[in-house]
């Protein structure tokens, strides 16, 4: 602090009108801009885990959807579904975007399940389901 700002100080600057909390409209009116877009609806559910653990349960598959979601982003449900297409069907009925969403699931897949299981230890049978909801 130089003297100048010690003995003539500047007068503070006035409030942002954006959190006026006498106006609640103006707040709710910022926040509308803010609107994440819409995603579709899924559960991933860590099955045959030998341990009885619940809370290392839940963390690993909260990592696990995170992940996936963090890899695909609002594709999660669509890249699911072609890779489960492409699975049942031969490559000559599918088209090539189909294919490589196809691809995109299975390397997003494989990158929640490292991230899903990165504490559990031993889990040679245990796997993540993904559900529409």
């Amino acid at each position: 602090m130089t003297q100048a700002e010690l003995f003539f100080p500047r007068p503070a600057t006035p409030p942002s009108p954006l959190f006026n909390f006498h106006e609640p409209s103006a707040v709710a009116a910022a926040l509308e801009d803010t609107e994440d877009e819409p995603r579709d609806a899924f559960s991933a559910k860590l099955i045959d885990y030998p341990h009885s653990s619940a809370d290392a349960v839940r963390v690993a598959e909260q990592r696990f959807r995170r992940e996936l979601e963090k890899q695909l982003g609002a594709d999660v449900l669509p890249a699911m579904r072609a890779f489960q297409n492409a699975s049942e069907s031969s490559d000559t009925d599918l088209t090539k975007g189909e294919l490589a969403l196809a691809a995109r699931w299975v390397k997003a897949y494989d990158a929640a399940r490292t991230a899903g299981f990165r504490d559990l230890g031993d889990t040679d049978e245990a796997y993540f389901e993904v559900k529409a909801i």
